[in-house]
């Protein structure tokens, strides 16, 4: 569960992690009222589950209670990159010295959990990690030991010496929240020095693994409050294992392994999957024709990638579905598609000797990936 900023925050102060002083907002006039109570300005922030908001347009700092409103209103009536709006969070100007970055992460690749801190935080965190890795400390935590002091130490140690106590006790209270909510990502960015020398978490990412979640009731009793994307909506009552991303390549692959592996290797391509599909075992016609008509509604799929493994699910059984599903469904994008396993050369040949415009078939997982990536991109 990917909570919103506020209801991270609220952890966060029940953790004793310092924050600003905030309001929900679902109205304009309320974001008004947060402004004054502020002293007449605020940073007005859109309340969704996803990143990149600062450069989305996402943030905007308001030097009065009629720009709090203005910019409430735009946020809640526009959307916000395609999803639902129902509230911001009002926060009071704080003045800040500079900026940090810290996260604790569930580590899957080593079983345990990985905690980075950079002494450059903000909205190019992304950008500094891709062009100067080296500039964020990284270390790797067992979950039987726990946070160490000398975790501490290191992970703080490039940040000013007037920052460094106020980030410890912020980064061991993190890992605290972290494992006491069964937390799979908490994140602050950016972790401010105020010129008055106090540090603050200025935002708050929180993701609490689902499947934990029969342990906090509380937290699981939030659900409801995250609006319902529509495109996640038509899945569901399709019956389809349907998640919405925020990249470009739609994903529809037969098994949950499978589509997690095919949404690495798109990731490894250069490009980012809009959604995860498992159709399960079977692709018949009807499920085939369903799936693409869910993928396709989604505005930000630009390609899409047909991942197959024929086991029980034959593969030309496969190819005659998805050819059936285009003559009830019309493809506006290219759509690649992958199969391999049982009678995979003969569903090869079915979509060959079809030539049918919109499909790209592809031999091998990898191969495939990039023609996603690159179809993409061509169509960006």
């Amino acid at each position: 569960m990917d909570l919103y900023e506020h209801m991270g925050k609220d952890l966060f102060r029940a953790q004793g992690i310092p924050t600003p002083a905030g309001r929900v907002c679902r109205t304009p006039q309320e974001a008004a009222d947060a402004a004054r109570t502020f002293g007449g300005s605020a940073v007005v922030k859109v309340q969704v589950q996803i990143g990149g908001r600062g450069k989305g347009g996402g943030v905007e700092l308001c030097r009065s209670p009629e720009a709090a409103a203005a910019a409430a209103e735009r946020m809640i009536r526009g959307g916000f990159m395609g999803h639902v709006v129902d509230r911001v969070l009002a926060e009071e100007l704080l003045p800040i010295a500079q900026e940090f970055y810290t996260s604790i992460v569930l580590d899957r690749s080593t079983g345990g959990y990985l905690a980075m801190m950079t002494a450059e935080g903000g909205m190019d965190i992304e950008t500094l990690a891709r062009e100067r890795p080296e500039a964020i400390r990284r270390v790797q935590i067992d979950p039987l030991l726990g946070l160490r002091s000398y975790h501490v130490r290191e992970l703080t140690g490039a940040l000013p010496a007037g920052a460094r106590e106020g980030a410890r006790d912020v980064v061991r209270k993190l890992f605290e929240l972290f494992w006491e909510r069964d937390a799979t990502l908490a994140e602050i960015n950016p972790l401010v020095l105020l010129s008055d020398g106090r540090v603050i978490a200025l935002d708050a990412k929180v993701t609490i693994d689902d499947n934990a979640l029969v342990r906090h009731p509380h937290i699981a009793a939030l659900a409801p409050e995250f609006p319902i994307d529509p495109v996640e909506k038509r899945a569901k009552e399709a019956g389809l294992q349907y998640v919405k991303l925020d990249g470009e390549v739609g994903i529809i692959g037969n098994g949950a392994g499978l589509v997690m592996s095919t949404l690495d290797v798109v990731a490894r391509a250069g490009a980012k999957a809009a959604n995860f599909l498992d159709i399960g075992g079977g692709a018949s016609a009807d499920t085939m024709a369903t799936s693409l008509e869910v993928i396709l509604s989604d505005p930000a799929v630009r390609c899409v990638f047909v991942n197959i493994f024929g086991g029980i699910t034959r593969c030309d059984v496969v190819a005659n579905g998805v050819l059936e599903a285009l003559t009830r469904v019309d493809a506006t994008v290219p759509i690649v598609l992958r199969l391999d396993g049982t009678n995979a050369e003969e569903g090869r040949r079915i979509i060959d000797e079809a030539r049918h415009p919109m499909i790209v078939s592809v031999p091998t997982m990898d191969d495939a990936a990039a023609e996603a990536a690159r179809l993409s991109h061509e169509a960006a």
